[in-house]
């Protein structure tokens, strides 16, 4: 075999992104198929999806609850608010495991909502891995810069979710 054909390894990173994507495979709405993991020192801590809180019905069973929101421009757009983001299922599975989460760096497909972020800087998380880029995204970069969480994107694609 010569060093052309030579096996790479994936990267940690790399690795940890390509989990998260298996683990998005059990999401449950379908505008929103996302998986994250939670890391720190070369280790997966914890894991999660998207999905209806424990013991409700899910989206790809009984469809969107969708909600509109108006946003202080004036726009409206709206949200499926049945599920659970594939980040809070994560850090609720670490509280629930009684597992710390500082320090961590979590990985997830794209920029993590304003609640999400919050959660991520209380969370005591350092940095934070994104497949691709959120198209309302700036909200969440702001916060992430102003906490001095670093943030880093796989791919300058930039995600939206379709309108329904």
């Amino acid at each position: 075999m010569n060093d052309n054909n030579k096996y790479q390894r994936p990267s940690w990173d790399d690795y940890f992104m390509e989990v998260a994507d298996a683990i998005s495979k059990r999401a449950t709405c379908d505008r929103g198929r996302s998986g994250c993991v939670i890391a720190r020192d070369k280790q997966l801590l914890v894991t999660g999806y998207v999905g209806s809180p424990q013991g409700l019905p899910h989206c790809d069973d009984v469809g969107h609850q969708m909600k509109k929101t108006i946003h202080e421009d004036g726009h409206v757009t709206q949200h499926c608010v049945r599920t659970v983001h594939a980040e809070q299922n994560a850090i609720c599975q670490a509280a629930k495991q009684g597992i710390s989460i500082d320090k961590a760096t979590l990985y997830c497909r794209m920029t993590p909502c304003r609640t999400c972020a919050m959660l991520i800087i209380n969370c005591g998380i350092v940095r934070v891995v994104c497949e691709n880029r959120y198209h309302s995204a700036d909200e969440s970069e702001d916060m992430f810069k102003q906490a001095g969480i670093q943030l880093d994107y796989v791919s300058k694609e930039v995600l939206k979710y379709k309108e329904q």
